[in-house]
C-alpha cells in the first residue's frame, strides 16, 4: 500500500483512536474492541510500557488493520515501530527525522502542530497530515479560519477530541480526528458502543 493510499484509508471514517495504557495487555485490548467496534485505524501510543510489543501481537492477528504508533519523536522509534508493523506514525510535535526515516520505509507520518508557521513547515518537510495538538486548546472556528488561508492543509485535530464535538472539527475542515480515552476506555464494552454512536455521528460528513 502506498503512503496516499494509506492515508485516504485512515481519513476515510473520518477517526482515528489513539489507545495510551498502562502496559501491553491492556494496549491489546483496547486495540482489539475498538477494531471489533469497526474502526478501521488505532494508533497505540510509545508512551505505554512496552508499545512495540502490543503493536507487534496485533499486527500479527490483525494483518488488514491499520495500525500506527503515535509519540514518536525520533528516527529510533520511527524505524521500531514500522519493524513492529506501524502502518503510520505520528507525532506530538515537528521533527524532520521522523518523516524522513517514515517515508524512508513508506509509511506516511503526522506530526503535531499549533500554528500556521508550523503547518507550512510541517508540510514542507513532506508531512503527509498535521497532527493539530492539544486541539483542546483551540476550536473549530479557528480551524475554520486557518484552513481558509491554507486549504491545503491536511488536519488531524487530537488531544480533547471528544465523540460529541468531533462532528464540529470535521464540519470545520479536519480531515480526520484523533480520540484517545474519551473514545477507547472503559473496557471492550463501553467502547463498541462509543465508536458506534461516533461513527453514526460522522456518516452525514463521510
Amino acid at each position: 500500500m502506498y503512503r496516499w493510499e494509506t492515508v485516504q484509508a485512515i481519513t476515510a471514517q473520518g477517526v482515528f483512536g489513539i489507545v495510551r495504557a498502562a502496559g501491553a495487555e491492556e494496549a491489546v485490548a483496547a486495540t482489539e474492541a475498538v477494531l471489533d467496534a469497526g474502526l478501521h485505524a488505532v494508533e497505540i501510543a510509545l508512551t505505554t510500557p512496552r508499545a512495540l510489543t502490543a503493536l507487534d501481537r496485533v499486527a500479527r492477528t490483525r494483518p488488514d488493520a491499520l495500525l500506527g504508533a503515535g509519540t514518536v519523536i525520533d528516527g529510533a522509534a520511527a524505524r521500531a515501530a514500522v519493524e513492529a508493523g506501524a502502518r503510520f506514525l505520528v507525532s506530538p510535535s515537528l521533527h524532520p527525522e521522523v518523516i524522513r526515516t517514515g517515508h524512508r520505509y513508506g509509511v506516511p507520518v503526522f506530526p503535531g502542530v499549533t500554528t500556521p508557521t508550523e503547518m507550512v513547515r510541517a508540510l514542507e518537510e513532506g508531512a503527509d497530515a498535521l497532527k493539530l495538538f492539544p486541539a483542546s486548546a483551540f476550536s473549530p472556528a479557528w480551524l475554520r479560519d486557518v484552513r481558509a488561508a491554507l486549504p491545503q492543509a491536511p488536519v488531524l485535530p487530537t488531544g480533547g477530541v471528544t465523540v460529541e464535538n468531533a462532528p464540529e472539527w470535521k464540519a470545520a475542515g479536519a480531515v480526520a480526528c484523533g480520540i484517545g480515552s474519551a473514545l477507547t476506555s472503559g473496557g471492550a464494552r463501553s467502547a463498541g458502543e462509543r465508536v458506534s454512536a461516533l461513527l453514526r455521528l460522522l456518516a452525514p460528513a463521510r
